[in-house]
């Protein structure tokens, strides 16, 4: 029932899957309009805030902090959660993940499993790994099982079926639940999924989620979710399995009254979650009776020791970053090759890969500053982007040939000419020459051949002027004017 898996080792290059996407005009329009919403939302209910900007740097001490004592918070948490009754599991890598998940559905004798959303699950592609198990899985988040039933892919981390309209949506649900007659009004939707899950939330004896937050002060589980669906997947099954990257971690309880601050106005412009679950271990007269936690690195412990980048963990998936990014609103979510789109994409997916996959991402960038300005705990984007650039750049010169050698070999080029004026002159008498049988009547050159086309496929070039600005000083010096 999962679509085709986000796989950055296999995607295209962001500048191909882009051109790809930007051909796609419906696509275009539903993600600038949900994003347009979501920001409209987010601006009233951040300017409410006259502390907006302290909590923000509240947000990030807390982030910083857990990060630079990771170590001591990871086992601090996994101590009071087996106090309380749960049991912790730990995976090196995804592959180890999804083993350690299986294991455990099939021990509590399930063959099929209700999912809270989560980009972790996403992460790991837990849902191919569960089918190809004997398990079935279900999405109970609407945007989810819109992207189950749809057999389609996420494209945002807060809403994942953004890129779909509701007539899309009705298409779907009129094939997948076999609705001809439905509507395509969104309160017909909501009622054909709420119809379409009740059956599974009754039935099904095994929930699997991701998790917001892990409480290293209580051993707890904090959950946030608008639809009540988490809730559901959380006091029904007898079997409840979270996994959770190792950066989801923070100290204590308290922290949550500046991040359940932070998230929701963020994420989707609401003061507060309508659904905010903690969860504590198992107790007799609620709730599961076996409770489990898989706690996964996968790379992220070479992220956090790189000192530049390690901000990157600090991200409390709000997406907040991806609305306001002018790339992603113009593409879409699914370019990025991963399932994590738009700004945090572009710095987590290659570290997540170390580096060896997803190499064009840092670039899918105009360096804006629009994600740092809007990131709840104060992530520097841009900085971390720059950063991940040199390292592509270095990995890609230690002699390997390729683009990464001919742009090398073309910046020394440049760097020699910029030493010298008199080398710098001649490239510029050289440039009008070479330039002229490009310039349009216009004035314009709208086509670069080789290599340089790149540059042209997106924007025009403007002719060189035919007099320097040095040229022009001299000039007006030799004249005494």
């Amino acid at each position: 029932m999962s679509g085709t898996a986000l796989d950055p080792k296999t995607a295209p290059t962001f500048p191909m899957a882009a051109k790809t996407a930007m051909g796609d005009t419906q696509l275009r329009k539903n993600v600038r309009h949900a994003t347009d919403v979501i920001q409209a939302k987010r601006a009233r209910v951040v300017g409410e805030m006259p502390d907006w900007q302290e909590l923000r740097e509240a947000g990030k001490q807390v982030r910083q902090h857990t990060m630079e004592n990771l170590d001591f918070y990871l086992e601090e948490f996994e101590a009071n959660c087996t106090r309380a009754g749960g049991v912790v599991h730990w995976a090196r890598d995804a592959e180890e993940a999804r083993r350690i998940i299986v294991e455990l559905v099939k021990a509590s004798g399930s063959e099929e499993v209700i999912k809270i959303k989560s980009m972790t699950t996403e992460e790991i592609q837990l849902n191919s790994a569960l089918e190809a198990a004997g398990i079935h899985p279900f999405e109970t988040d609407l945007a989810e099982l819109i992207i189950q039933l749809g057999q389609d892919r996420p494209s945002h981390i807060v809403v994942p079926a953004l890129h779909k309209n509701r007539h899309e949506i009705r298409a779907i649900f009129q094939r997948e639940m076999n609705l001809p007659e439905l509507g395509d009004q969104p309160h017909d939707l909501a009622d054909a999924a709420r119809m379409f899950l009740r059956e599974k939330f009754l039935r099904v004896k095994t929930g699997v989620s991701g998790a917001n937050f892990l409480i290293a002060e209580t051993g707890g589980v904090c959950i946030v979710e608008s639809e009540g669906n988490g809730r559901m997947c959380l006091t029904l099954p007898e079997t409840l399995i979270m996994v959770a990257g190792i950066d989801k971690v923070i100290p204590r309880y308290q922290d949550l009254e500046v991040l359940l601050q932070l998230l929701p106005r963020s994420a989707t412009g609401e003061r507060m979650n309508p659904y905010t679950s903690i969860w504590t271990g198992v107790d007799a007269a609620d709730g599961p009776r076996v409770f489990h936690v898989v706690l996964m690195d996968n790379a992220r412990t070479e992220i956090l020791a790189d000192e530049e980048a390690r901000q990157t963990l600090n991200c409390i998936r709000c997406a907040a970053c991806q609305n306001a990014c002018p790339v992603y609103r113009q593409t879409g979510g699914h370019a990025y090759g991963s399932v994590y789109a738009g700004p945090i994409g572009a710095i987590l997916t290659p570290q997540l890969q170390e580096m060896h996959y997803a190499q064009s991402l840092p670039y899918a960038s105009s360096l804006c500053g629009a994600c740092y300005e809007v990131c709840p705990v104060k992530i520097n984007i841009p900085e971390v982007l720059i950063h991940l650039r040199n390292k592509v750049v270095k990995q890609n010169t230690a002699g390997v040939a390729g683009f990464f050698d001919v742009e090398a070999g073309a910046m020394k080029a440049m760097a020699m000419i910029f030493r010298s004026e008199r080398r710098f002159r001649a490239a510029q008498r050289m440039g009008r020459v070479a330039e002229s049988p490009l310039v349009g009547k216009d004035g314009w050159i709208g086509w670069l051949p080789g290599l340089l086309g790149g540059w042209t496929q997106v924007r025009d070039l403007q002719e060189m002027p035919k007099e320097t600005f040095r040229d022009w000083w001299e000039r007006r010096g030799k004249n005494g004017n």
